[in-house]
């Protein structure tokens, strides 16, 4: 490009005003044929230069160029610990990504949206598409908080991409530009059946048909979808399904449901929880001597906070949930350096799985979209995700990507942890694990 550095600009401009005044007083015949050459010469160095300027401004505006994608989490009220926890995961992938020249040579800037409540959360997805011009949102870590803001995404054509909300209907719906990037209810349901049938029966003796299960769920989206997921496939699968107790998040007493659930002897209880009800249900189950083994479903179970709360009573509570970070690293590569990156980013270690699976899943956001030149046109999209085809194994959470019909990707597995000695261990399926599984009642 052409220095104008040393031009006088103010000068150049008062002597082609001046020329421009003669030649339309006299016309340019009437000029010396010295003061045409020194005309023609102003004239295309100002071309030149204004040329150069409009130049320089454009390949200015292009290097600046960003993608925007809406970030829809619950980051205030009652979901928010665990819902900033999914945003760092995404933020970490997005600057990582940043610093690698970004999605198609472009910016990638999360515009950020607050669920903190599922009539927020529709209202927020209406700010982002409408009032901020957002093409594309992802999220959102609560079930009950992801259904109605993808509805309003799913009715207006945006692309939704779901990283940490397990609920089945989220899609079943119909919705052609959702996608669901990590495990849902039934995916749970098959780990925790699969666990009880091939470990926890032989364990106590007791063949799959004598096994006596209750469950215990919050009852928003999240834990009457599994509930119900883990109850269709248990019964399926031979076991007795004893009693079902639902219950509010925001309950301050659980005693009654720990009542129930000792009337009705089960050998063991599948737990669906967030984070205060999950402390609150295991405080009461031990206060009340509800003496049998507990398997959570990720949520509150999977928190450090809540090994932290019950001490010594948290010693081989067991939980399905997303990738957790005692795992053999021989099936998640990347995860050890998210950890790195997670630790230097936020000076701390990751709270919950959860951050990893939204790390994961942002990153195959911005692979998508990498695939479409940065465009989130939604037939674009949908091009381009329905040709996703990465391996299991290939990824920091171990799964793969693919998607069926619906947007849900199939090559996903949760996996059955347990509190040890203070942190939350993999403990099945066997190639996973880093320790097998005990007994503690």
């Amino acid at each position: 490009m052409i220095s104008f550095a040393k031009v006088d600009l103010a000068l150049w401009g008062q002597d082609l005003n001046r020329d421009l005044g003669r030649v339309g007083c006299l016309g340019l015949r009437k000029l010396t044929n010295q003061e045409k050459g020194a005309f023609m010469r102003k004239t295309v160095w100002i071309v030149m230069l204004c040329v150069s300027l409009v130049l320089g401004f454009s390949a200015g505006a292009f290097a600046a160029k960003t993608l925007e994608i809406g970030a829809l989490y619950p980051i205030s009220g009652s979901l928010a610990l665990l819902g900033e926890e999914s945003w760092r995961g995404a933020e970490i992938a997005r600057m990582q990504r940043n610093k690698a020249g970004g999605v198609a040579g472009m910016e990638v800037i999360f515009v950020q949206g607050d669920a903190n409540t599922p009539a927020t959360s529709r209202s927020e997805a209406e700010r982002l598409i409408e009032q901020k011009g957002v093409k594309g949102i992802l999220g959102t870590y609560s079930s009950s908080r992801c259904m109605v803001a993808s509805e309003v995404a799913g009715r207006k054509g945006i692309p939704y991409f779901e990283l940490g909300a397990i609920a089945n209907d989220i899609t079943t719906r119909g919705y052609k530009t959702m996608w669901r990037i990590n495990p849902t209810a039934a995916h749970f349901s098959v780990a925790q059946v699969e666990f009880i049938i091939d470990w926890l029966a032989p364990k106590l003796g007791k063949k799959p048909s004598d096994i006596k299960v209750s469950v215990a769920h919050e009852d928003s989206d999240y834990g009457s979808s599994v509930a119900a997921s883990f109850s269709e496939l248990a019964k399926k699968k031979g076991l007795q399904v004893v009693s079902v107790e639902p219950y509010a998040a925001n309950s301050s007493d659980l005693s009654s449901v720990i009542f129930r659930l000792r009337k009705a002897e089960p050998d063991i209880v599948v737990a669906v929880s967030y984070a205060q009800d999950a402390i609150l249900l295991s405080r009461q189950a031990i206060e009340l001597k509800l003496n049998v083994p507990f398997i959570g479903t990720g949520g509150g179970h999977s928190l450090q906070s809540f090994a932290d709360a019950l001490g010594k009573n948290a010693e081989g509570v067991l939980n399905v949930d997303f990738t957790q970070y005692e795992v053999n690293t021989a099936f998640t590569p990347g995860l050890t350096n998210f950890l790195g990156l997670y630790k230097e980013t936020f000076k701390a270690n990751p709270r919950s799985g959860h951050s990893l699976a939204n790390y994961m899943g942002a990153n195959v956001v911005f692979d998508i979209l990498q695939k479409t030149g940065g465009s989130l046109d939604p037939k674009a999209v949908q091009k381009a995700a329905m040709a996703m085809d990465v391996k299991v194994g290939s990824t920091a959470t171990g799964w793969g990507v693919k998607f069926d019909e619906n947007g849900q990707n199939i090559r996903v597995t949760p996996q059955v942890t347990q509190w040890r000695d203070g942190k939350l261990v993999t403990v099945f399926p066997k190639g996973a694990a880093v320790m097998e599984p005990i007994l503690i009642k």
